[in-house]
């Protein structure tokens, strides 16, 4: 007797409502693996805007700060000192400068700031909208390229470079004077300076002199200058650089906001900015002022600082009265808004509780949301140049 079953009734399978039961697991686990892969994902992308945001401002931070407390540099003896001590044996042979009118190369403003119209403190900026550009700014600040971004303030520090060169031989003359220096010591000067460095200064531990030169080798040629009352092979008398910078915020080329730094030439232009960073939304400074309001012959600096204000209520003057007014700064508290370079998934803030403030601006999140990471960071820097009129 033939017990086998026929073909059709040995066949095995999956019956609809079994297949259709596991598709939906299927789904449901597949459902959960891409949940699980966009909320990694979306934590990856708000941990990197965070970390580049962060990286950058401290980048931007360690610039400023390094710069501002150069400020004043004059030597072994600074700008302020030598105010103190009526030794009037600073001398600024550049044509065109008038003191106080905030041009590039004004050394007697050895830190000078903008402010931009509506960043003062309990001021609000709201992302996305018009800001205010600076008030009150000079040609060469309005004519940098690239243009400065409204709703940032800018800062112009001026100071003798750290690294002097030694002096071994002095060949004065009133209308142009020479200076024998060390090769290496001539490429010191040069360094990090497109074109080579057009402004220097000599100083010895009385008296300085600023003026426009060339390095050629080790002969460093000072133009309409007399150093006559110099010596060489003294070990005091030493060679700077001059440096006048001017730190704000543009554009660039990525059409992303960017702090840049621009130098001073010897014609008392600015050059082409640099790119130093990018993602600095926002600068803003507040500067603090020394309690001394006229400080001058035998009126030092007390160090006592009794006011931290916006530039414009520092002085928005082109006179006497307004350097002096900038010789009471003796620290400058910095403040930026930093933003990630992409979007980083970051919601913005809801309730105005939690809203960014930098310096006292409060900065409000926009009517539409670009998902980007945003920060603030806050920096009090003293400036070394200017304690105690040291």
């Amino acid at each position: 007797m033939n017990t086998t079953a026929p073909f059709r009734l040995r066949q095995a399978g999956l019956s609809l409502i079994e297949l259709m039961i596991a598709m939906v697991i299927g789904l449901v686990l597949m459902l959960g693996v891409v949940q699980i892969f966009i909320a990694s994902r979306a934590a990856s992308q708000l941990s990197e805007g965070s970390a580049r945001t962060q990286e950058n401002a401290r980048f931007a931070l360690d610039f400023l700060q390094r710069d501002l407390r150069m400020a004043g540099h004059f030597g072994c003896v600074n700008d302020q000192a030598h105010a103190v001590k009526a030794i009037d044996a600073i001398g600024y042979h550049l044509d065109g400068v008038t003191s106080g009118s905030g041009e590039p190369l004004d050394f007697s403003v050895p830190i000078q700031g903008y402010e931009a119209t509506g960043t003062a403190p309990t001021n609000t900026l709201t992302l996305g909208a018009t800001w205010s550009a600076v008030a009150a700014a000079p040609k060469s600040i309005t004519g940098l390229k690239p243009a400065p971004l409204p709703g940032s303030d800018i800062l112009v520090l001026r100071y003798l470079d750290a690294d002097g060169v030694t002096v071994t031989g002095i060949a004065a003359a009133p209308a142009e004077s020479t200076l024998t220096i060390s090769t290496a010591g001539g490429k010191r000067l040069n360094a990090g300076v497109d074109g080579g460095a057009s402004v220097f200064a000599i100083a010895d531990c009385t008296r300085a002199d600023v003026f426009v030169g060339s390095i050629s080798g080790g002969t460093l040629t000072a133009l309409k200058t007399d150093l006559s009352n110099y010596s060489a092979n003294n070990a005091m008398t030493m060679v700077y650089r001059a440096d006048a910078v001017v730190y704000y915020v543009a554009s660039n080329t990525a059409n992303e906001p960017a702090l840049f730094r621009a130098r001073a030439k010897g014609d008392n232009t600015y050059g082409a900015a640099e790119e130093l960073v990018e993602g600095i939304e926002s600068l803003q400074f507040l500067y603090g002022l020394d309690e001394a309001t006229d400080i001058g012959v035998l009126k030092p600096p007390t160090g006592n600082i009794v006011g931290q204000q916006p530039a414009n209520n520092v002085s928005t003057g082109t006179d006497a009265a307004a350097v002096a007014q900038w010789r009471r700064v003796g620290m400058v508290q910095i403040g930026l808004l930093a933003r990630s370079p992409q979007q980083a998934g970051a919601e913005a803030p809801k309730s105005a509780d939690n809203y960014l403030g930098v310096l006292g601006v409060t900065i409000a999140p926009g009517s539409k949301d670009d998902k980007r990471y945003r920060a603030s960071y806050e920096l009090s820097v003293a400036l070394r140049n200017r304690l105690y009129g040291n």
